[in-house]
């Protein structure tokens, strides 16, 4: 009965971690103001002791399996003939818990596997639009910093055309009083 009892309690313990992690996953998939909270969770769970409790739960599952496996080449290494109905019970319990026990294992792995991914994927994608953001403030600067300087360089596009026609009516001058000068040379 107690036998029973501790496989029905670590068979609700599974599913009540693959129903806590398929929610974390609901959480993270969809943007909400719980999104935020979990990601500022996971973010705290992977700094502080996290690690620490993911491995002793996995050393305990590991543990739980290994005894499970004990049990089962226990109960094979006996002959054939020896072998009572209840042993044989126990051997396929002991075969049910540890194939059960090696899906839901699998199966909270590639949860947690999945839960890592989009936690990774959501910090990168937050860390991009930041950096977008300030790239776009940038561009817009120095937009505007261009436009600013468009209109100064009208002024002085302005002011060189203007000193261009002045260089020119100097140089017509200059010539013509050069002109001068040698025709005045020439009768002296």
């Amino acid at each position: 009965m107690r036998e029973t009892e501790r496989v029905l309690k670590m068979i609700q313990l599974f599913f009540s971690a693959i129903l806590g992690e398929m929610v974390v996953i609901l959480i993270l998939l969809f943007d909400s103001p719980l999104r935020k909270l979990a990601v500022m969770a996971l973010n705290r769970l992977k700094r502080g002791a996290g690690p620490l409790v993911a491995k002793t739960v996995a050393g305990v599952v590991f543990l739980m399996m290994s005894t499970t496996v004990y049990n089962i080449t226990e109960i094979h290494s006996r002959p054939i003939e020896s072998l009572n109905p209840t042993d044989q019970i126990l051997l396929g319990r002991h075969m049910l818990e540890a194939s059960l026990m090696g899906t839901k294992s699998r199966f909270l792995l590639f949860l947690s596997l999945v839960i890592d991914r989009l936690h990774h994927y959501i910090r990168e994608f937050r860390i991009l639009r930041k950096t977008m953001e300030a790239a776009k403030k940038q561009n817009r600067a120095m937009e505007d910093a261009k436009s600013g300087s468009s209109d100064e360089v009208k002024v002085l596009g302005e002011e060189i055309s203007s000193l261009k026609t002045k260089i020119k009516q100097l140089e017509s001058e200059c010539e013509s009083k050069g002109k001068e000068v040698k025709a005045v040379e020439a009768d002296v």
